[in-house]
């Protein structure tokens, strides 16, 4: 599985992409693709997928028991990250280098953007050979840009205080030129050389700079895993493959990873938008529907803060998270976090049950807490949700850091949680 992952992470750079690979591996294990558009026929038994703007996913199995006593176990997560996402306009030259202008997307931080060896990717739309409208994922791959830090004797106070302009600073560089107007150097043009069209053919485009260095396995006892989007393409993957392997267990079950998380999740893909009802809609009827949400749980699965050994005090002492020890149960007073001691104690159960140690995390009372998809999921369906997640260094970082051990430990309680 370890492999498996850092492949997925890597083939996945924007979440078009991480869609693609959920719907590449469905299709290995047998799913079923349904068009929203389209009637569905739908057995017992079966399994199967659906797919909202090619960047939120649906696969669930109808199980073998009686409508009237069903309880759907449902794992939540989110295909997207904080980012560098490129403006509709973006072709500028400055002092005689091409640049792209761009959007800060969610809630990155900064730092770590500067000078690193970035590409580019995500999903454009074009005129094709028929003459219709068309889209097609595009990645770059190779190191195509980069973001030059200002030399420290510019800035004699850039290690005490440095504050970064996201209009201004993070402007990525991609190359030289001596070109006074935008005339070989503009985006629609390198566009349409990845595509083999012609220029006037490509009408728009979602594109999103990402660091180009791998997914990696470090530390010296080989306990960690570094990435880019670890937060939340790990419980993806994790959440993705328990539900493959539990597919044949004659149990219903769900996954779900939204889009737009990062940004508030209020979309037609995001979770505050009506996807996940929708496809539980056409399951079943009416009263078959609220007897299901009365029966079934949630476990909204994304990264915790795992405790700094250089930055403790941002933690509450009590509620200190480790790598490599276990899911972490994620608790907010006001409901940030969708966890109560219902949801909590089932998932304490099964943790007890397959030998899986269990941590909590609340955030400091004087510190804002972060949300999830979890307490919007609650709210728009009705669900009694959990929010967990692994302990992680460096959230929201261009590259961030979790325990291997944690990616067992995580697979094992939602396998647990789908056949409870």
């Amino acid at each position: 599985m370890l492999n498996d992952l850092l492949q997925f992470l890597q083939v996945s750079p924007t979440p078009f992409h991480a869609v693609v690979q959920c719907q590449q591996r469905l299709n290995q294990a047998g799913f079923q693709s349904l068009v929203e558009a389209k009637p569905w026929q739908l057995s017992k038994g079966g399994k199967y997928y659906v797919i909202r703007n090619d960047s939120s996913i649906i696969a669930f199995v109808l199980g073998q028991e009686d409508k009237n006593t069903l309880n759907l176990r449902m794992i939540g997560a989110h295909t997207d990250s904080p980012c560098l996402k490129v403006k509709p306009q973006p072709d500028k030259i400055s002092q005689g280098y091409y640049q792209l202008g761009v959007e800060v997307y969610g809630g990155a931080l900064l730092h770590p953007w500067f000078d690193r060896d970035l590409s580019l990717a995500g999903r454009v739309s074009y005129i094709n050979d028929q003459g219709q409208l068309s889209s097609r994922l595009v990645d770059f791959k190779q190191a195509i840009a980069i973001i030059p830090s200002l030399a420290i004797h510019f800035d004699r106070e850039a290690n005490k205080s440095h504050r970064i302009n996201p209009q201004t600073d993070v402007v990525p560089v991609l190359a030289q030129t001596k070109d006074a107007e935008l005339t070989r150097l503009n985006l629609k043009s390198l566009l349409a050389k990845q595509f083999a069209l012609a220029t006037d053919r490509i009408l728009d485009f979602e594109l999103y700079f990402y660091d180009t260095q791998a997914a990696a396995i470090i530390g010296l006892e080989q306990e960690f895993v570094a990435s880019a989007r670890l937060d939340n393409l790990l419980s993806c993957y994790v959440g993705l493959q328990a539900l493959i392997q539990q597919a044949d267990s004659g149990k219903s079950c769900l996954f779900i990873a939204n889009d737009h998380e990062e940004v508030g999740s209020h979309s037609f893909c995001g979770a505050a938008g009506p996807f996940l009802s929708s496809v539980l809609k056409r399951l079943f009827s009416a009263e078959e529907y609220e007897i299901m949400i009365a029966n079934s749980r949630l476990i909204s699965v994304d990264n915790a803060h795992g405790i700094h050994p250089n930055f403790a005090d941002k933690h509450d002492g009590l509620h200190t998270p480790l790598l490599n020890h276990g899911p972490v149960i994620k608790t907010n007073a006001n409901q940030r976090y969708a966890t109560n001691s219902d949801t909590a104690s089932l998932f304490r159960y099964i943790c007890q049950q397959a030998d899986i140690p269990v941590q909590d995390f609340v955030t400091r009372t004087d510190l804002a807490c972060g949300s999830t998809i979890g307490p919007i999921t609650a709210t728009e369906i009705g669900v009694n949700t959990l929010d967990i997640g692994v302990a992680t260094f460096a959230m929201h970082s261009i590259r961030e850091l979790a325990g291997i051990k944690d990616i067992d430990y995580l697979y094992r309680a939602l396998l647990g949680f789908l056949v409870e």
